[in-house]
């Protein structure tokens, strides 16, 4: 129980469920789960391009010509990915910082994966930054921190648009997100 609520989100509650589902379990079904485990740190290796976490270097998506090169969308972590992936908007390029600055955790520029966005950024081939850092403290400042190391190289750096979600009533928005969609309202 104490392994299992080191996991992320899982307290103790949960962990004691969890280790009483495990005992109760096929004993085959509780292998196959501690071998998945064993089997993660294994099998997945980093790219080589993108940082992003996958099972191959350079990834599937880094290897896609049908993908935009002049486009590279940064985002915080690997699971940012799926999430944008799934809006079927973007059809570039990616890059994972693994994290975001933030001083009061200890996660300083060093930490994240800025290096390696540079060294992409020396082929020419990218003409956009898209900063898809999640609209929190540390996001908006790794992006600002992003936006003025990017800009003396000239590329067109953009940050995710912030704001009231659609389907949302405005009586309902909380207020920083209205605060952020009137600052980043557009002309129609």
């Amino acid at each position: 129980m104490a392994q299992l609520s080191r996991f992320p989100g899982i307290g103790e509650r949960t962990a004691t469920r969890l280790a009483y589902w495990l005992l109760r379990a096929d004993p085959e079904v509780t292998e196959q789960i501690a071998t998945a485990m064993l089997e993660l740190r294994r099998g997945v290796v980093e790219c080589e391009v993108c940082c992003d976490l996958v099972t191959e270097s350079p990834c599937p998506r880094c290897r896609d010509e049908s993908r935009d090169v002049g486009q590279v969308c940064v985002v915080e972590q690997p699971q940012d990915i799926p999430a944008i992936e799934r809006g079927g908007a973007f059809h570039g390029r990616y890059h994972v910082l693994h994290g975001a600055i933030s001083p009061l955790d200890g996660v300083s520029v060093e930490h994240l994966r800025i290096d390696a966005l540079l060294r992409r950024l020396g082929s020419g081939q990218v003409q956009e930054i898209i900063l898809a850092t999640d609209p929190d403290v540390e996001g908006d400042t790794t992006a600002l921190y992003l936006a003025r190391l990017l800009k003396p190289l000239g590329l067109r750096t953009t940050r995710l648009a912030h704001g009231i979600a659609v389907g949302t009533e405005i009586e309902y928005a909380d207020k920083l997100s209205l605060a952020r969609a009137l600052q980043n309202r557009r002309e129609l």
